[in-house]
């Protein structure tokens, strides 16, 4: 009968479809990469590529201040001349990136490290790795540097964009949040050789495979983010909790060791610095010396830091930034705050122990730039804002101008936290 007969052809009936040919030999197979990274390399859906239009654009924008910085904020007030372009970008702790980049955290020759103790142990590794490779190929360490803070941010926000998909209505709404970013007040360190675009290129596809149970491909990501920054740790402990709340209703439980992967990079370079310097907490160390950063009571924190913004005992220009960095505090109080209500306990386990590290110290320092890195502040602002046009509009009133403030900061060499 037709449609019933052992070799389906021309003459089958409407609706029977042919038997899908025999899997090629296993010696024929194209290599596939794990679903997990398909989508993500082989294709940019429209969101992305609008994503991708705004980053463009705002670092179009930090260029232009840039370039407007060194003609208005010469580092000579009678100079007729700009600041060199590279002066402009490579402010603070971009020289230790540089440092340990060319010469290595112990350089044979002391001229490769003049100033006694600068404290470059403090960095971990991830950073000046990719800034030494990508020196390799453009023969600039300006240049080097730009180039991978540049596409490490390209990565970081479409994967931004995707985190956002899964908590607002709509995929256009994903933008929101990327936008939201790439004018907050400090977002000139997405820009410039600095470690946030390179942490987050690693840090929020790592969360995005979490969510999918890709554990393995989770752990090595987070891997990496903690070879760029020590806040790599609490990353792995929100997918600790995350496994934790969702694993065995996934079946996927054998696979919790692989969430001990990411302390692997810093446990090696904790041993490789004990190696040349005799000490276990070398980097400890390194922090205090350099930043102040021992510990003290959070509400001991907080009164240093209040002294230093209004007490008058520094320069306005820093006393402004240590009154930003208790705004930073705040927010991150309330963000936490905002999580725990929602239930969502593995981003408020990931910004609150950013919280912890940042507030105990002698006082607050780096804070507004942590911000970059805590995406659920980023995705809670974006659903916020849908709530009401207005609100959208308010918030890049108020960002823009400080964002646009900053980076002026930063490229005059003024200090930007």
């Amino acid at each position: 009968m037709p449609g019933t007969c052992d070799a389906p052809g021309a003459g089958d009936a409407p609706g029977i479809r042919d038997a899908p040919p025999p899997p090629p030999p296993s010696s024929l197979r194209r290599p596939r990469l794990p679903r997990v990274l398909r989508p993500a390399v082989l294709r940019l859906d429209a969101a992305d590529r609008d994503v991708l239009g705004l980053y463009l654009i705002t670092r179009v924008a930090l260029l232009l201040t840039a370039y407007c910085t060194a003609w208005l904020f010469p580092g000579d007030p009678e100079s007729h001349v700009p600041d060199p372009f590279a002066a402009v970008v490579g402010r603070w702790d971009w020289s230790h990136y540089l440092h340990i980049a060319r010469d290595g955290y112990f350089p044979e020759d002391p001229a490769a490290r003049p100033e006694q103790g600068d404290n470059r142990e403090a960095f971990f590794p991830g950073f000046p790795l990719a800034l030494r490779a990508a020196h390799l190929l453009v023969g600039d360490w300006i240049a080097a540097g730009l180039a991978v803070s540049l596409v490490a941010g390209a990565v970081a926000v479409v994967a931004l964009g995707r985190v956002a998909r899964h908590h607002l209505p709509d995929a256009a709404d994903s933008r929101r949040a990327v936008l939201l970013l790439l004018v907050s007040p400090c977002a000139v360190f997405l820009a410039v050789g600095y470690t946030e675009s390179l942490f987050l290129a690693f840090a929020l596809p790592a969360w995005l495979a979490a969510r999918r149970d890709a554990w393995r491909i989770a752990a090595l990501l987070a891997a990496c983010a903690t070879t760029v920054r020590v806040t790599g740790l609490f990353l792995a402990a929100a997918l600790v909790v995350h496994f934790a709340l969702t694993a065995r209703r996934r079946g996927v439980t054998r696979l919790f060791p692989w969430l001990a992967v990411p302390a692997l990079p810093p446990l090696l370079y904790v041993w490789y610095l004990h190696g040349h310097t005799g000490d276990w907490m070398a980097w400890k160390h390194a922090q205090e010396r350099g930043w102040y950063r021992r510990f003290h009571a959070p509400w001991e924190s907080w009164g240093t830091t209040w002294d230093a913004a209004f007490g008058h005992g520094y320069t306005t220009p820093y006393a402004l930034l240590w009154q930003a960095e208790l705004v930073a505090m705040l927010v991150g109080v309330v963000a936490v705050v905002l999580l725990a209500r929602a239930r969502r306990w593995p981003e408020a386990v990931y910004v609150a122990l950013s919280l912890w590290a940042l507030g105990t110290s002698y006082w607050y320092m780096s804070v507004p730039r942590a911000t970059l890195l805590w995406w659920p502040l980023w995705i809670g602002l974006a659903a916020w804002t849908l709530r009401a046009p207005r609100r959208t509009a308010a918030w890049l009133c108020l960002s823009a101008p400080l964002s646009v403030v900053l980076a002026v900061t930063y490229f005059s060499g003024r200090w930007a936290g």
